[in-house]
């Protein structure tokens, strides 16, 4: 019996058999892990509730030929409770979840970067010190550079040259002079690449004090950027990006269907 330990962040979880789940985690070692946990779904599981997303936890498996098997969990931080409490938060979180889970493709490849980066922004929500939005763009701003698909937002894409961006173009790579800029090219305004900018550096001084015009840009351009990278879109997005009148609940964002 091959048994390894490693600690992790629950992205998901799916229904199997009657009392079973499927557990799909991020672990600092083993980057994307699908485990299978036993009897979760009783009532009387011993940790069922450990492997909830947005969990810290700490995993022992047991290696087996298809899904290996999680045999003990103990929680490291429950990101999930003070967040579940909030919709704007909540739903920032989860589209943190669904990126991480689609920017590591491969099972088992080391994701350390990635694991850091989603371990970070967790907290982060969790304080409260920034708008949800600022940090969950913040976060996809990041893992994109992780992936190797970071924009250029100081200088032209095409032709290297810094100053006077007056466009966007997301086949392109990010940001172009007027010279460079194709067709259908987005037009932002000067402080939304600044915001961007500041995102992906970190300057939280500069990103609190953008203006909503200027948030809202940037993330219209950043969710984009990030889906065309993609082989699929994020759906969670979608509830992320909800008019502030719209109902605030958790309800309607379930679990994925085994």
């Amino acid at each position: 019996m091959t048994l390894y330990r490693d600690e992790g962040i629950v992205l998901r979880t799916q229904k199997l058999g009657e009392a079973d789940r499927i557990v799909t985690v991020l672990t600092r070692r083993g980057g994307r892990i699908r485990a299978a946990a036993k009897g979760v779904r009783r009532t009387k599981s011993r940790f069922g509730a450990r492997l909830e997303p947005f969990t810290h936890v700490d995993l022992q498996f047991y290696e087996r030929r298809s899904l290996d098997l999680i045999t003990q969990a103990e929680t490291l931080r429950p990101y999930g409770e003070p967040l579940v409490a909030d919709y704007p938060r909540y739903t920032a979180g989860t589209a943190m979840l669904e990126t991480a889970e689609k920017l590591t493709a491969e099972e088992k490849e080391p994701a350390l970067r990635q694991f850091l980066l989603l371990l970070g922004g967790l907290r982060t929500l969790v304080e409260g010190s920034h708008d949800p939005r600022l940090v969950l763009d913040a976060f996809l701003l990041r893992s994109l550079s992780v992936a190797g698909w970071a924009p250029a937002l100081d200088e032209c894409a095409r032709c290297g040259a810094r100053g006077r961006l007056r466009a966007f173009a997301i086949a392109a790579g990010g940001a172009m002079c007027a010279a460079c800029r194709p067709p259908g090219a987005a037009s932002p305004a000067p402080a939304t690449l600044e915001l961007m900018l500041a995102l992906l550096r970190g300057d939280w001084a500069h990103a609190d004090a953008s203006e909503a015009r200027h948030r809202t840009e940037c993330s219209g351009l950043v969710a984009a950027y990030l889906q065309w990278h993609l082989e699929h879109g994020i759906r969670s997005l979608r509830h992320v990006e909800r008019a502030p009148h719209e109902p605030t609940t958790t309800e309607n964002i379930t679990e994925e269907p085994a």
